[in-house]
């Protein structure tokens, strides 16, 4: 159970990360080249959740510990 509360909480770090990218993407429309919306991107600590989130995510769908058992396992 905990690792579904872990996944579902990695998902909703990255849907907060990747929704930040797509609101930036209108500093395209003003006349920021692509190169310069990377550069805002990475300096922003919001556009970061994305990241945590995924490792979170990844943490909890594959056993990185290694000493238990599959969950299935009968």
């Amino acid at each position: 159970m905990i690792r579904v509360f872990f996944f579902l909480f990695g998902f909703g770090f990255t849907t907060i990360g990747f929704s930040f990218m797509i609101l930036y993407l209108n500093l395209m429309t003003i006349g920021y080249k692509f190169k310069d919306y990377v550069n805002f991107i990475i300096r922003r600590p919001e556009c970061y959740f994305w990241l945590f989130g995924f490792i979170i995510m990844t943490i909890s769908i594959f056993n990185i510990k290694g000493d238990e058992k599959h969950e299935l396992y009968l």
